[in-house]
């Protein structure tokens, strides 16, 4: 399976730089709650580019999301997450994804890279899904002739290997808030 593959009767994508639309993309995240639900947020700032290299697999990602612009939908809860206790956002006020490998797994697609936060590089692995099926969404021109591609693709990370530990107790047993973190990317991207 190849990311140039023709889908949903769409052309593939085709090589050069690809600038990430924030206007129409959603870098996304859920964690759990008391132990009994998911809490969902996104970041609203962020850039990046990818470029498509003539061979797939030798194809790249590099995104920098403002930390500031976390919203969960509750103001406080967001102010916690801005302070010291999470995401420390006036000492480490961006977060970066560098790509370092494209890889055809089992008919999907896995791009690996390093994810920083708090100034720590740890390694991610996102799994990439194009149509919901591991293959490309598709490339479409817009009304204004702009030639525009998407694509999705998830993660999942433990808060605590960047440094990100704040908790507290249940009476019940459990904690407050999970280790886990789920990422979820939503991108449309604009042929520079």
């Amino acid at each position: 399976m190849s990311i140039a593959a023709h889908t949903n009767n769409n052309p593939g994508i085709t090589t050069g730089v690809w600038t990430i639309d924030p206007a129409h993309s959603t870098v996304g995240f859920s964690v759990r709650h008391l132990m009994v639900s998911k809490v969902r947020g996104r970041f609203g700032a962020f850039t990046g580019t990818i470029t498509i290299a003539d061979n797939a697999l030798e194809s790249g990602l590099d995104a920098s999301v403002e930390m500031a612009s976390v919203d969960t939908g509750d103001a406080g809860r967001d102010g916690h997450l801005r302070g010291a206790d999470f995401l420390d956002v006036e000492t480490y006020p961006t977060m970066t994804f560098a790509s370092t490998s494209l890889k055809a797994v089992n008919g999907h697609y896995a791009l690996q890279g390093n994810l920083t936060i708090k100034g720590v590089a740890k390694p991610v692995t996102f799994a990439l899904e194009f149509d919901g099926v591991a293959e490309f969404d598709g490339v479409a021109t817009d009304p204004w002739g702009n030639t525009k591609a998407g694509f999705s693709a998830t993660a999942e990370i433990n808060r605590k290997d960047w440094g990100i530990e704040w908790n507290a107790a249940l009476e019940a047993g459990g904690v407050l808030v999970g280790e886990k973190v789920k990422i979820q990317l939503d991108i449309e991207a604009a042929k520079a």
